[in-house]
């Protein structure tokens, strides 16, 4: 059993930076590898992969968020972060992470990879 909650949207003006955090709780699993991914979906667009993170240390990003966004993973705190730099109006939606279970190289930026959502947290840029 996985539950993830994120916190850390807000509203800001373009240019801005923000860091979401995913804190993870997690079960005791035969697994030991992961991925987590940090999705977002704009009103009336289909939901996007952002970045996501294999358990092992590779990362891999949507090109629209390279050299802006990173993400990253505090083990002693459960917890997985999306730097966000460099905001822009596009980057408005509600974002979520996800988890699943099983290493991959380089982790999967598809939705539907991804069993265990958390319930998201909103991200309003202006201009």
């Amino acid at each position: 059993q996985v539950e993830l909650v994120e916190s850390g949207g807000g509203s800001l003006q373009a240019g801005g930076s923000l860091r979401l955090a995913c804190a993870v709780t997690r079960s005791p699993s035969r697994y030991t590898n992961y991925c987590v991914g940090w999705f977002r979906q704009a009103p009336g667009k289909e939901r996007e992969g952002v970045a996501a993170l294999d358990s092992n240390g590779p990362t891999n990003y949507a090109d629209s968020v390279k050299g802006r966004f990173t993400i990253s993973q505090d083990e002693s705190k459960n917890t997985v972060y999306l730097q966000m730099n460099s905001l822009k109006p596009e980057d408005t939606a509600m974002y979520y992470c996800a988890w699943k279970w099983g290493g991959w190289k380089p982790p999967p930026l598809a939705d539907s990879e991804y069993n265990h959502w958390g319930q998201g947290t909103q991200v309003t840029v202006s201009s």
